[in-house]
């Protein structure tokens, strides 16, 4: 089958979205499959192998420049295919975070209106590449956010185009008004050109039919898959110690940093407790660092920085031995998960979660046992929740071996493939 899987980078940080359909396209090309992983606004980046095609669509800097001046809405192709050159995306992208709310909130709808907007030029060229030069079985948006395509690709080529729902609500809910409503009304509006929509959890299926209006059965599930290579390796010799708590995420208040820290705090400070470390990675961008810094500063005040370790983000194999390192794994988003890769990746090394009752996470924890869920945003009950785990070391063994083979056998980036080959079977003709 000849797939298009349309994905859109994330300004240079790796992001849970980009590593799932990197692995997702790996897959699909392993079990014999022509995808084509296919970049927009910025390259992707991945710890693992990257297999996306070389050339960026929707280029950051040309959407921008296409956004602020009429001048670059009438450039001739050959100009733009400069300004989209991976080295000059990926050094402009370290940038990109640091947008105001309103400069992106507006070129999101501009985006979203497609052949209508103002980068109507950016959508004309990948509608005409795909239906003239690639003409693939299926074409699969990596979210929503992207769909002002779809109407341009649907008059181009008469294949099913699909789209994966993967936090598209967590950005939608970020813009301000008066853009939120009118990127809302957007989105819905091209949802009823998809033929059909893919996603992780039931419980996200169940929210987005509701967020986006659309029909329940058009939505599929079909669970997050890993690449276990390199994971699940025996662990290396640890020092005895009274335990360690890890965090793997990006480093940001959405993905519940500071109430980790709390916890922490909390916990440290109970009667006869154990000297419990925290070490923490993950990619944290520029725009963060105060934000980290804030947490720190709590780490000192409470006289806890001596059994506090960050590292940046590492390499894949780095962070195997990271997650290998701690006895339990916390991610305490404020936010309700979607995915949750960073829980399947600490399963697939044998270590427990405990993470708070929302999102895909009970999802999760069911289908596994992995684990323990407490209030969200309870500082208090994830402290509780913590000691509870760490004090228990042959429940926490268990835990971590039970989740890491349901991982093994339900989990894995080939399934996630097969099954998602079986989603595309029902609109192939």
């Amino acid at each position: 089958m000849r797939i298009a899987y349309i994905t859109a980078g994330a300004a240079g940080m790796y992001c849970g979205s980009c590593m799932h359909d990197n692995t997702l396209a790996a897959a699909l090309i392993a079990q014999g499959h022509d995808a084509l992983l296919i970049p927009t606004y910025t390259p992707i980046r991945t710890d693992e192998a990257d297999v996306s095609q070389g050339r960026v669509f929707f280029g950051g800097i040309n959407v921008y420049l296409q956004q602020k001046s009429s001048l670059f809405r009438h450039t001739p192709w050959s100009l733009d295919r400069l300004l989209d050159a991976r080295w000059l995306l990926n050094w402009v992208s370290r940038f990109a975070v640091q947008t105001e709310a309103q400069q992106l909130a507006q070129l999101t709808v501009s985006m979203l209106k497609g052949e209508h907007g103002y980068q109507r030029k950016e959508v004309e060229k990948l509608a005409r590449w795909l239906a003239e030069d690639i003409r693939p079985d299926v074409i699969h948006l990596s979210n929503v956010i992207i769909s002002g395509l779809v109407h341009e690709v649907k008059r181009r080529w008469r294949g099913p185009v699909l789209g994966e729902l993967q936090g598209d609500d967590i950005f939608l809910d970020s813009l301000p008004e008066p853009y939120k409503t009118e990127a809302m009304r957007l989105v819905r509006e091209h949802c009823r050109e998809l033929d059909g929509f893919v996603t992780t959890s039931g419980y996200y299926a169940d929210f987005m039919a509701g967020y986006l209006d659309i029909p329940r059965e058009k939505l599929h599930v079909v669970p997050l898959g890993l690449n276990l290579q390199g994971h699940g390796a025996p662990p290396a010799p640890r020092d005895a110690g009274p335990g360690t708590i890890g965090y793997f995420a990006r480093i940001c208040p959405e993905k519940g940093f500071h109430v980790l820290v709390d916890a922490f705090c909390r916990l440290r400070q109970q009667p006869d407790c154990p000297k419990y470390r925290l070490r923490v990675s993950g990619w944290l961008g520029e725009h963060n660092r105060g934000y980290f810094d804030e947490q720190v500063n709590k780490l000192t005040t409470c006289g806890l920085a001596g059994d506090f370790e960050h590292l940046e983000a590492p390499d894949h194999a780095s962070k195997v031995r990271f997650l290998q390192s701690v006895d339990v794994l916390s991610v305490p988003t404020v936010y309700r998960e979607p995915k949750g890769l960073y829980v399947l990746e600490a399963w697939a090394n044998g270590v427990p979660v405990v993470q708070p009752r929302h999102g895909s996470f009970p999802e999760l924890l069911e289908a596994t046992g992995g684990g323990l869920l407490v209030n969200p945003e309870d500082p208090e009950d994830l402290a509780r929740g913590l000691r509870e785990m760490l004090q228990d070391a042959a429940k926490r063994q268990a835990l971590g071996l039970q989740a890491q083979a349901a991982v093994q056998q339900r989990f894995t980036a080939d399934l996630m493939a097969r099954n998602t080959v079986d989603v595309y079977r029902r609109y192939v003709k």
